[in-house]
């Protein structure tokens, strides 16, 4: 599901459910962000996804159970911003959902060419993340956060 190693300073999660579009479910994001929260000594953290996808954001069955209005997803965001070291946000593939947040909370940001950018959660009926707006408006400016 997620995949963590550590190279000396620098500690990497892969996101590895292909089969699902790298969803994530309520224990993945709690590994996820106990796995930030424990990076504090790295110099650098990667976060990237295994195949196409980077992620899906929910699993659809527990977002429709609750995970979509947990606060799973602001642990986790909040984890990132708050690393000391690096936060680097390989993006294999397509971002949607509440999987943006956490790269909204990472330094950087790289993208393979083809990658497809997806926030649907308020046409899904959700609220964003509370901090994604504002880092969001901070990466490409209020204006053009508001279209989104």
């Amino acid at each position: 599901m997620i995949e963590f190693s550590r190279e000396g300073a620098i500690w990497q999660a892969t996101i590895n459910r292909p089969d699902k579009a790298n969803s994530l479910t309520h224990e993945m994001l709690v590994n996820l962000a106990q796995f930030m929260e424990d990076a504090q000594s790295a110099r650098a953290v990667i976060l990237t996804g295994n195949g196409k996808v980077f992620s899906a954001g929910a699993d659809l069955k527990e977002a429709q159970a609750g995970l979509a209005v947990s606060d799973i997803w602001e642990r986790l965001s909040g984890a990132i911003a708050a690393l000391p070291g690096l936060s680097i946000c390989a993006l294999n593939g397509t971002l949607a959902g509440g999987a943006m947040g956490m790269a909204l909370a990472c330094d950087l940001r790289i993208a393979v060419p083809d990658a497809k950018f997806f926030y649907p959660v308020m046409k899904l009926g959700f609220l964003p993340q509370p901090s994604d707006p504002a880092r969001m408006s901070a990466l490409i400016g209020p204006s053009r956060t508001k279209l989104i």
